[in-house]
């Protein structure tokens, strides 16, 4: 009776420990991948952080959109200027680190992040915010968005165990484009690219950081000759007269940035602009400044700009 007795205590001892090895293994795999060092390689230099890092900051708003698409939580960023579509941000439960180019290095210092992302415009304080948490820097090429942007994407797919959901999210973005650049070639209408900023305008061409319209979405230039600048090339209404393109986008920075007026109705009611073969066919498009001027280079931020173009073909 007793050797019973034990000869059933053994069998359920071993279905008690199989069953844990059997029912645990997904959490021990997170736990380990969370251990794992992995390094990144970013226009600044090399960064070796753990895997799924949990305390995050981020002061890009394209990386924040990104990063929230995926489902990271953040702990931290800067609140001065939060796009509206990332306006949960401004919630007291996430620590305000500074303004997009003067970090709170005391905030910093008290959250302990376990990594930092960037973009160019914190290339300066690159260094002291690599000695707080390791430090990556996102950018975007402007001669090369679309590349960028997936680049960026893989790196935080790698970082946050988040490989598969990238992917899919890379395959939509390069159908999307596609579809645009097909329809576009057929065409052959050109475009004129315009920041608008209290009643200047500038003009920006392949190779600037709204240079996706021509180089991947396949728009060909209303003037082959646009200065590359950083800030574009400072036009007049006269000059838009002259280069006559059949589509005029317009990114109207005095909307979004703090002390900015709306430009874009002083464009439409220019005497000279209603000469435009683009204002007469109605193509004079007034595209999301939050989308292309704060936070380009994110998930949805890229997706909502190429439905912004699909629809002005249409």
């Amino acid at each position: 009776m007793n050797k019973k007795v034990w000869t059933i205590v053994g069998i359920l001892i071993v279905f008690i420990v199989g069953g844990t090895l059997i029912f645990r293994p997904k959490e021990n795999k997170k736990e380990e991948a969370s251990n794992v060092d992995i390094k990144i390689t970013h226009k600044l230099g090399e960064a070796t952080l753990k895997k799924n890092p949990k305390k995050v900051v981020v002061f890009d708003y394209g990386t924040l959109d990104s990063l929230d698409k995926i489902g990271v939580e953040v702990k931290g960023l800067p609140k001065s200027n939060i796009p509206s579509y990332l306006s949960k941000y401004k919630d007291d439960k996430y620590t305000d680190v500074g303004t997009l180019f003067e970090p709170n290095y005391e905030k910093l210092n008290e959250l302990k992040p376990d990594v930092i992302f960037i973009s160019g415009r914190q290339a300066k304080v690159y260094k002291e915010l690599n000695k707080i948490a390791p430090t990556i820097q996102f950018n975007v090429d402007d001669g090369k968005y679309m590349e960028s942007v997936k680049g960026n994407l893989e790196k935080l797919g790698k970082i946050f165990d988040k490989e598969d959901f990238v992917k899919a999210e890379i395959k939509k973005l390069d159908d999307s484009v596609k579809s645009i650049n097909e329809e576009v070639n057929k065409s052959g209408r050109k475009a004129l690219v315009l920041l608008a900023n209290d009643g200047a305008l500038s003009a920006y061409g392949k190779g600037s950081r709204f240079g996706i319209i021509h180089e991947e979405l396949g728009f060909p230039l209303s003037d082959e000759n646009i200065d590359t600048a950083v800030h574009g090339q400072k036009i007049s209404f006269e000059y838009v007269v002259e280069k006559n393109p059949d589509y005029i986008f317009v990114i109207d920075r005095g909307a979004v940035v703090q002390g900015g007026h709306k430009s874009i109705n002083k464009i439409l009611e220019n005497d000279l602009i209603k000469t435009t073969t683009a204002y007469k066919n109605k193509k004079i498009i007034s595209l999301n400044p939050e989308l292309w001027y704060i936070s380009s280079g994110g998930i949805v931020s890229t997706t909502e700009m190429l439905k912004e173009i699909k629809e002005a073909i249409k």
